[in-house]
Parts: structure tokens; C-alpha cells; sequence
């Protein structure tokens, strides 16, 4: 080294110490906050307040009866007090990471000095933090700055302003703080790769253990990764992660914490952890247990979406959130939605959606469908969220004759034991925009015209009769004696709240700049009278436009609820991390038809299991004998089909439909044989009646039969 080059040196080490020296003067009163509104942006706030902030946890979904089903974090993290964790685990990480940390007050300046003097003089890198100054950066990086690069990068700068800062905050955080509480501290913050974060985390995950349990050569292991957990991840790199797990025990025993031969004896042993990855829950819905991963992600969809819970909040909270789910009644719709369609069958979904009626709230009890949630389609998953989502494009069929019904019955224009016409073709005198087959008008404008699915012998019969049978013209005459305004504001009444508010063209947001009303209305707007159809539009009743399955079962439960409507809960209870009460605030039940109307209603749809009903064949197969509401529907071109039912306890809709490529039809060659084709014959009395009563038969084993409510006189006969 020549002269001038070591003056210079010296010179730097000189004015090195000068700084360090400036650094241990400054002030360590504590107004500055290391969270302030610009944590984004900058660093310059730290403060030993840090820790008030809380880390990251994971938020636990369990079924009603509070059995776990599913977790969402971005932190796998096990909170782990002192005593819960080993000695071992304690002295592996101090004798690594901080040889001094019991002797000195947050910084080692003479380790400082001396990293310095080694840097400055071409010797070894040597980074000198003390573990309360790696506290420091690591609450910075993992917790306040979680998610902002920019913060991250500013908190990790290689610089002596922010050393300097970060030593400020080290000696404040000794003076608030035990050396067990900041060593505990810091062993539940660190990163160990993987999304795994704390040494709780990491003893389940990589020996599937607990952290008082950790032996050294477990915490070896886990004290060597924090030095980079990415490069030393057993699995990935296992030779590296010896190498430096075997240095950790070097220092142990230069430590004095373990005896020479025993460290030699633990560096031939292989590092132990579990086999094939880390043994962690699952992080989002996608991932959860396949038969509740659609449950799950509607709590998550209804608690921000709907209930305008902050998304991050819900992944880092560490509630635990006891929802509606019944796991049983679960596990059998599952069996029953897969029994009649195969879970690899391309493009057809077979779902079931169960709600449990009420007067103050309506529990949503399953969520399934043939297919599992999830990411890999070849092996029968999907991410559309199959039995809640308004996702079936083609639409339920004629179940919407029950909002033709339910609104003609509320204004008194036929009762349920009334005659009402049946003829097998009708061509409407007030709705338009039929199909080429349908005639023109003089205005030159082309009628609306309908036929009904197979010739009825019957010209007349009851509404009762008629929601069985289900002819078509005589739901569209209905339509026209009501007006299509109270049957569409009807739908959204009983329960199509989100439906309606879709588009027609396929149930996503309207588009308001769209040239196309199909795409720039809501269905609400376009169904119903508007501008380009005074009138509205007459094929509603025949159900051919996007819809929810689980709004249908909604619509069940909103007349087995005597009319009272209320949202579709997913959720009883929330308890944030302390294991408080987390207040979750629901929409209001609305009455929205008179009890009478509503519970005639329902006497009118119980004869669809009778002989003769369209369900009746599916109830049968099974031996149902129970009273129940329900009504069947078909699309035009048998490209899907419904059924909605319910009995006082429990209602239900069962879809199947093609949720990929929604135009053609469905073939039906019995359970476990329905392909999407060109053409179909699908049938709402098939797959999806027999879908509902292959579920819902053993699903109400044990349950007492009650019977359907009481008509109301009023509401019989008013012709």
C-alpha cells in the first residue's frame, strides 16, 4: 500500500468515526414516527414506535360450527411469545447474527468499527448490524414498507445516513424494550422464504414442529436463512443452506453455546426439513380444499365487494371469520353436482347453491359445482366463481315465470286457482322484436311471437297448473296484462339484485358508451320499457338472459321468507386478531311483497313434483316426500337449464350450463354423461332437478317435515 494511498485511508476512517461519533449524540427523544403519511417516500421518520405497528397475520375461514376450511395471508406467520421458543433457536440466531448482542445498548459500535476498518481496507465485507438494528430494518422491510418497493429499497440503501438512522432508532427501542422482547421480536418478523415469516412459521413449516420444540440442528438450519433466505432455501439450494447452517454451528461454538463434538456429530446430518416444500396452509381461495374453494372466495368477494372491507385488511388482519357454511350439506351437494356431470367434462358446469330462508337473515349454507375451484382446467378447475357469479350467460330458463307470476298475483290480476289461456301459439299485441318466423306489423315493425315447448291438449288451465306445466304463451299473456315494468322490478325484488344490474349481453358492467343498448343498459333498463321497446321485452318470462344461481336460490328463500328479502350471507362472525368482535354490517331484510302474496306464491309452485309437474320424475328417483316450492327452466337451444326449489327450511337452485363457449346446446345421456354439442336436450328436469334432489334428499334426513305456509283467500281466485 503506498504512502498516499494509506493517509487517504486513514483520512476516511477518521472522518468515519467523526460520524459515528455525531450519530451516538444524536437525539434519541422520540418525536420523530418511523410510520408517517409519507412512509413511501422516505425513512427519515423511523422511531422506536415501530413496533406499534402490527405485523402481518393470517386470516382463518372455518364453517359454521367453527371448523377450519381455508386461510388468506400474505404472511404465513405464527405469532410465538419468549416462551415459545427453544433456547436452542435463541443462541443459534445470537451466536450467527449478534455475538454481543447481551453486552451492548442496541449499537456495537466497536463491531461497527470494525467492519469499518475491514471494509475500508479491502478485508472481508462485514455489515456490523446489531440484531436490534436488524429488527429495525426488518419491521421496516416486512411490516411498515410490506408491499412498497420503494420503501423497501430506501430502508435496505446502502448508506451512513440511514445506518445512522437506524442505530437512532436501535438505542431508542433498548430503552423501551427488554433484550427478550426485541430477540422474540425480532424471531416473529424475519423472513424465511416462501412467504413464510417468524420462527412459529418457519418450525411448522420446514420440520413441521413448534418453535419450543426446534433442536440444533433445526435451529441451525432456520438462524442460517436469515442471512438471505432466498439463496438458502433447503429445498432450492441444499447444499448452500448446509454450508452456512454448518457455519452457524461454528459460531455456536465459538459461543460457547455448544460443545465441539456435538457440532461436528449434527454437520453430518442432512438439514431435515420436510419432504417436497414447505408444509404451509394455503394462502388464497384458489388453493383452498377444493369442494369449499368457491364458499370461500364469496366471503372474500362479499366482504369487499359488498361490504367495502379493505382487501389488504382482510389478507394481513388475522381475523377469523366463522361463516354460514355447513360443511356436510356441503360435502353432499359436492357429490350430487358431480354424480350427474363429470368434473372434467369441457365446458358444461353443474352448480347448486343452498341459502337458508328467514325473516332477519338469509344464511348461504353451500356453494358448489361439478368443477373444483382453481387454476388448472385440464384437470376440471375453474376461477369463474361458477355458483354465484352471473356467469351463466344463456340464463335460467323459464324458472323466471316465477316473476311473471308473483307480480301478476300482487296486482290482482289472477289468483293461483284462476283460469288462465294456454294456447300453443300466441303472437303478442304489445311486445315487438320477435324472431323471423313472427309477423310484421304495418308500422313494418315484426311482433313477438311465442310457441310453447310441446303441444298442450289443455286451452285453458289454473296459474297453480300452469307453474307446473309451464307453457309459454301463457306466462308472455300474463306479461301483458301486467306490464313488463312490475315483472322485471319484481325479479329484482325477490332477489336478482346483482343480475340486474349486468348488462344483457353478458352479464358483466354495462358499458354506457357502448352503441349497442345490449351492452351499454343494465338488464333492468333493457328488459324492462325503454326507448327503443315502449313496452319492454316480452321473452323475459322465458328466462334468456345472464343470471346468478345463487340469486336464484335467493329468490327461493325471499318467498319461503313470507316476501322478506334479505342479502345472501356468507358471514356469522368476525373476530379480529385479539379475538374481539369485528362488527360486520349488512344490508337491511326488506319486506318487498305482502306476506299473502308470498306465501300463495308458494302454494302455487308446489305441484312441479306432482304427477305430471316438470320436476316430478327427479323427485320420485329419490323418494321425496316432503312439501316444497319449485319450478324447472330450459333455455331455447337447450344450452342450460335450471331448477329452483325450496322447503320451509332450506332453499336451492341448481344451473348447468356452458361457461366457456355459452352458444349450443347441452346433451343429456344420463348422470354423468351431459357434453356441450351444437345442438341439445337439455332439460331442467333432468340434470339440474336431479342434481337438487340428489343433494337435498340426504341433506334433510333428520329434518322435520313442515308444511308450506297458508295461502292468502285474497290472492285465490280474483277473476
Amino acid at each position: 500500500m503506498s504512502i498516499r494511498s494509506g493517509l487517504f485511508k486513514l483520512l476516511g476512517l477518521c472522518l468515519l468515526a467523526g460520524v459515528l461519533v455525531a450519530g451516538l449524540m444524536f437525539p434519541v427523544a422520540g418525536a420523530a414516527g418511523v410510520i408517517s403519511n409519507q412512509a413511501s417516500e422516505t425513512v427519515d421518520s423511523m422511531s422506536s414506535e415501530l413496533a406499534d405497528e402490527p405485523p402481518p397475520l393470517v386470516t382463518t375461514l372455518t364453517d359454521r360450527d367453527g371448523e377450519p376450511f381455508a386461510t388468506l395471508y400474505k404472511q404465513y406467520r405464527i405469532p410465538t411469545t419468549s416462551d415459545q421458543i427453544s433456547e436452542a433457536m435463541k443462541w443459534a440466531l445470537v451466536s450467527v447474527e449478534d455475538r454481543r448482542f447481551y453486552d451492548h445498548h442496541g449499537v456495537d459500535w466497536k463491531g461497527t468499527l470494525r467492519a469499518a476498518i475491514s471494509n475500508s481496507s479491502g478485508g472481508d465485507t462485514q455489515g456490523a448490524s446489531t440484531l436490534t438494528q436488524q429488527y429495525v430494518k426488518n419491521y421496516l422491510i416486512n411490516v411498515t414498507y410490506r408491499g412498497d418497493e420503494l420503501g423497501q429499497q430506501k430502508a435496505q440503501e446502502v448508506s451512513i445516513a440511514r445506518k445512522l438512522k437506524e442505530a437512532r432508532v436501535a438505542i431508542q427501542l433498548e430503552t423501551k424494550m427488554t433484550k427478550d422482547e426485541i430477540l422474540t421480536g425480532y424471531l416473529n418478523v424475519v423472513e424465511f422464504s416462501r412467504q413464510i415469516y417468524g420462527v412459529g412459521a418457519a418450525a411448522q413449516a420446514y420440520f413441521g414442529t413448534t418453535a419450543d420444540k426446534l433442536k440444533v440442528h433445526e435451529a441451525a438450519l432456520l438462524a442460517a436463512m436469515v442471512n438471505n433466505p432466498a439463496v438458502l432455501d433447503p429445498w432450492n439450494n441444499p447444499e448452500k443452506a448446509k454450508e452456512r447452517r454448518n457455519f452457524v454451528l461454528d459460531k455456536m461454538v465459538e459461543n460457547r453455546k455448544l460443545d465441539p463434538a456435538d457440532a461436528e456429530e449434527i454437520k453430518q446430518q442432512p438439514l431435515g426439513v420436510v419432504p417436497g416444500g414447505p408444509d404451509k396452509p394455503a394462502s388464497t381461495c384458489i388453493s383452498a380444499d377444493p369442494e369449499f374453494g368457491f364458499f370461500c372466495q364469496y366471503v372474500e368477494d362479499h366482504l369487499v365487494e359488498d361490504l367495502g372491507m379493505d382487501k389488504d385488511d382482510l389478507y394481513t388482519g388475522g381475523y377469523v371469520i366463522r361463516t354460514t357454511m355447513d360443511r356436510e350439506a356441503t360435502l353432499k351437494a359436492k357429490e350430487a353436482a358431480e354424480k350427474e356431470v363429470r368434473k372434467e367434462e369441457p365446458n358444461v358446469a353443474n352448480t347448486l347453491s343452498l341459502v337458508k330462508p328467514g325473516k332477519d337473515r338469509h344464511e348461504v349454507i353451500a356453494l358448489v359445482a361439478n368443477k373444483d375451484y382453481g387454476t388448472d382446467a385440464d384437470a376440471g378447475q375453474t376461477v369463474y366463481g361458477l355458483p354465484y357469479e352471473v356467469i351463466n350467460v344463456l340464463g335460467a330458463g323459464s324458472s323466471f315465470k316465477i316473476f311473471t307470476a308473483a307480480a301478476a298475483l300482487e296486482q290482482k290480476k289472477v289468483g293461483i286457482h284462476d283460469t288462465v289461456p294456454v294456447p300453443n301459439f300466441h303472437v303478442s299485441p304489445v311486445f315487438n322484436w320477435g324472431g323471423e318466423h313472427c309477423p310484421t306489423r304495418p308500422s313494418g315493425i315484426r311482433s313477438y311471437c311465442v310457441q310453447n315447448a310441446s303441444d298442450n291438449p289443455d286451452s285453458s288451465m289454473s296459474l297453480q297448473d300452469a307453474l307446473a306445466k309451464s307453457p309459454n304463451t301463457t306466462f308472455v299473456i300474463l306479461e301483458e296484462w301486467t306490464g313488463m315494468g312490475p315483472v322485471v322490478e319484481m325479479a329484482e325484488k325477490l332477489g336478482l339484485r346483482k343480475t340486474m344490474a349486468t348488462r344483457f349481453a353478458d352479464g358483466r358492467a354495462p358499458d354506457p358508451d357502448h352503441e349497442k343498448t345490449e351492452y351499454s343498459l343494465t338488464q333492468k333498463e333493457y328488459l324492462g320499457p325503454n326507448e327503443l321497446a315502449p313496452n319492454g321485452r316480452g321473452f323475459f318470462t322465458l328466462g334468456a338472459s345472464p343470471v346468478s344461481g345463487l340469486e336464484m336460490a335467493n329468490v327461493a328463500a325471499t318467498i319461503m321468507s313470507g316476501g322478506v328479502w334479505c342479502s345472501p350471507t356468507p358471514v356469522l362472525e368476525v373476530n379480529d386478531r385479539a379475538g374481539k368482535d369485528f362488527p360486520v354490517k349488512e344490508p337491511e331484510c326488506e319486506q318487498v311483497i305482502p306476506e299473502g302474496v308470498a306465501n300463495t306464491l308458494a302454494v302455487g309452485m308446489s305441484k312441479d313434483i306432482a304427477p305430471g309437474g316438470t320436476a316430478a320424475r327427479a323427485a320420485s328417483s329419490v323418494g321425496w316426500d316432503r312439501p316444497m316450492i319449485g319450478k324447472t327452466g330450459t333455455t331455447q337451444y337447450q344450452g342450460s337449464a335450471a331448477f329452483v326449489g325450496a322447503t320451509p327450511q332450506l332453499a336451492g337452485a341448481a344451473m348447468v350450463f356452458r361457461p366457456d363457449r355459452p352458444h349450443g346446446g347441452l346433451t343429456y345421456g344420463g348422470p354423468g354423461n351431459v357434453r356441450a354439442t351444437a345442438d341439445g336436450n337439455m332439460f331442467g328436469g333432468v340434470t339440474p332437478a336431479q342434481t337438487w334432489f340428489r343433494a337435498m334428499k340426504p341433506i334433510m334426513e333428520g329434518e322435520p317435515v313442515q308444511p308450506l305456509p297458508q295461502p292468502d283467500p285474497e290472492y285465490l281466485k280474483v277473476r
